[in-house]
């Protein structure tokens, strides 16, 4: 559920002078707006007052998310996991989107490191307007020596800007290599029950986030992060171990009742970020790469989609990595706001006094769909995107959002009147039952087009051209 805090006891809390020093009208609508998560504590000035200081600390433990967000790494490029309120996007939404982290090892050459952190530093897929990116690096101690281990992640540093996390069970090797990123607060990865006490003492002397390797066992998860939080330790990542094949449901069922212990019922020793670790079904020797990259891409869609907020893979190629952004950028986009472009003409090549007027609609989806099947058969037009608040063609069209009154409104303020010789417009095949009111409403002639854009090049040859 979401916060069962209440606006009233938000409103007690604060100083109550509707001194609009925030933005808003009053202390109430502050209150209010503070729960919708739509504006900072630190936007009320007055709270700063010395007067204030315990009112303060009481309304940002009443506001702080079940499931405590942790950063990773430092400046622009810093990662945010976790802060979580709710177990469900739709009783809210999700604001921190998973990071996918590539892994490297430090028995790689420079060459071999350099390549590697620029493919993971350059790596972006342009998905409906917005570019999908990888976010951290995971330097993994293979050889087992400290040195090499320190050498790996100093050459990092020098030659990346990307957030590393520093793998490795031994105390020792995760200290040489903290010493070389001092600074760059790095995730600590793992205190174990052997190691906590000492991995503990780094995390708190290099002011760094720590995750906790427990497989298979949340009781002692719990021990061990009760145990680190009693040292000081605040920033904390869980991770309960992944297990694919056969042990793929009770790696999918730890990560669900982590969750649900955080959310519900309010466990502050497991409200804390989870980590997944697809990466090791690469483990078992002599499996067809594009086997384990496939695995891979399924394992982590499946552990993204039940509350890990940090995935450590290894496949670097787009065709695995393309539906475990795909379905990030999906769960992660506010279920309250459609994605939206902005409405109004756009010109495709080098459309001229004589080229085709296209419609659709604002719904980011439709619109990037649209726009590619133009450029690519290389059509000169204009599209005119409706307002239709966000919405798909076929959807508006029956919730009355794309209407023939918001289109002849458009055409007007565009002056596509001045652009164009003709009066033909082309609206979409979903469209086809406003055919005549648009006619009215306008004064153009109306032609409707394919339901599917990858039919318009065909559509205008047969169409358009013809008729000019």
């Amino acid at each position: 559920m979401p916060s069962k805090a209440r606006p009233l006891e938000i409103y007690a809390l604060l100083p109550k002078t509707n001194c609009g020093k925030c933005g808003e009208s009053n202390c109430m609508a502050f209150a209010i707006k503070l729960l919708e998560k739509t504006i900072a504590l630190s936007a009320c000035v007055e709270l700063d007052e010395t007067k204030y200081k315990e009112q303060k600390q009481k309304l940002a433990e009443l506001i702080a998310p079940p499931i405590k967000a942790v950063v990773i790494g430092s400046g622009e490029k810093a990662v945010r996991i976790g802060g979580e309120e709710v177990m469900y996007r739709h009783e809210l939404t999700y604001y921190n989107p998973v990071a996918i982290a590539i892994d490297v090892n430090d028995e790689m050459t420079e060459d071999e490191l350099l390549r590697r952190a620029r493919a993971i530093e350059e790596f972006q897929i342009n998905r409906v307007g917005q570019n999908l990116r990888l976010n951290l690096i995971a330097v993994r101690n293979v050889s087992g020596e400290a040195n090499k281990f320190a050498k790996a992640i100093s050459f990092l540093v020098k030659n990346s800007k990307m957030p590393l996390i520093l793998c490795s069970f031994d105390a020792n090797v995760l200290e040489a290599g903290l010493a070389v990123a001092k600074g760059m607060q790095p995730l600590i990865y793992a205190a174990t029950k052997d190691n906590w006490q000492q991995v503990g003492e780094l995390a708190l002397m290099y002011n760094c986030p720590l995750a906790i390797f427990a497989p298979h066992d949340l009781k002692l998860l719990r021990s061990i992060s009760s145990s680190l939080m009693d040292m000081g330790v605040a920033d904390i990542v869980l991770d309960p171990g992944t297990f694919p094949d056969e042990g793929l449901n009770d790696t999918i069922n730890n990560f669900t009742m982590l969750r649900r212990a955080g959310v519900e019922q309010g466990d502050k020793k497991l409200g804390f970020p989870l980590i997944g670790v697809p990466a090791v079904v690469w483990v078992k020797d002599g499996v067809k790469p594009e086997l384990n990259e496939m695995k891979e891409s399924y394992l982590a869609s499946m552990l993204l989609a039940r509350y890990a907020s940090l995935l450590i893979m290894h496949s670097i190629d787009s065709w695995a990595l393309l539906p475990v952004l795909t379905l990030r950028q999906n769960i992660y986009t506010d279920p309250r706001k459609p994605v939206a472009v902005e409405p109004g003409l756009k010109k495709f090549g080098e459309p001229n006094e004589e080229s085709p007027v296209l419609v659709t609609s604002n719904f980011a989806l439709t619109y990037y769909t649209v726009a590619s099947d133009i450029e690519s058969a290389k059509i000169n037009c204009h599209l005119l995107v409706l307002d239709t608040e966000g919405l798909s063609v076929q959807t508006s069209v029956a919730g009355k959002k794309f209407t023939p009154s918001k289109l002849t409104d458009l055409i007007k303020s565009t002056g596509i009147e001045g652009k164009v010789k003709h009066r033909k417009i082309v609206i979409p095949g979903y469209a086809a039952r406003l055919k005549g009111d648009i006619e009215d409403s306008t004064g153009w002639e109306v032609m409707v087009g394919p339901i599917d854009s990858s039919g318009i090049p065909k559509f205008l040859e047969e169409n358009w051209q013809k008729k000019a």
